[in-house]
């Protein structure tokens, strides 16, 4: 997404809080990271030391923010911008037990408004792979991104 105005924003329903994490603790985007994506086999960064993850989390150039719905954490995102203009949305899911509910569409919406609103973002981009919802491209499109890229891999 290059534009703002290519959002299309799912509204935030009323029972739906969105948080961002002002002091970094990489221990709870780890926690985070093996809440949501446990379900999916996100294992890529299971092996990471405290230093990686101190390293990125405690970055400047990363944020995050958590959804919370009854008290309970419904989903989170992670936005990464290393280069003071592309900001990724590094991590973006639904703990199990907030799937359903239909908080994708306004969390992803959350994450895509954060993104704009820091300072100098000229573009927006996620990642997504068969390892994620099998909604998650969809909902990826409803909001306004458009695919840039397709690629085949295959796994032994």
């Amino acid at each position: 997404m290059t534009s703002r105005g290519e959002l299309k924003p799912k509204p935030l329903p009323a029972t739906l809080t969105i948080v961002e994490c002002e002091e970094p603790q990489y221990q709870f985007n780890r926690f985070l990271y093996q809440l949501v994506g446990a379900e999916w086999e996100w294992v890529d960064l299971n092996s990471w030391t405290d230093d990686q993850w101190r390293a990125v989390v405690e970055s400047d150039d990363h944020r995050t923010w958590v959804a919370y719905y009854r008290g309970s954490i419904a989903g989170y995102f992670e936005l990464f911008r290393p280069d003071g203009k592309n900001v990724e949305i590094l991590y973006f899911g639904l703990a199990p037990t907030a799937i359903g509910k239909g908080f994708g569409g306004p969390l992803l919406s959350h994450a895509i408004e954060s993104a704009w609103d820091w300072p100098g973002t000229q573009r927006v981009w996620v990642h997504t792979c068969t390892f994620d919802h099998p909604r998650a491209l969809d909902n990826y499109r409803s909001r306004g991104l458009k695919v840039f890229k397709e690629e085949v891999s295959y796994i032994d």
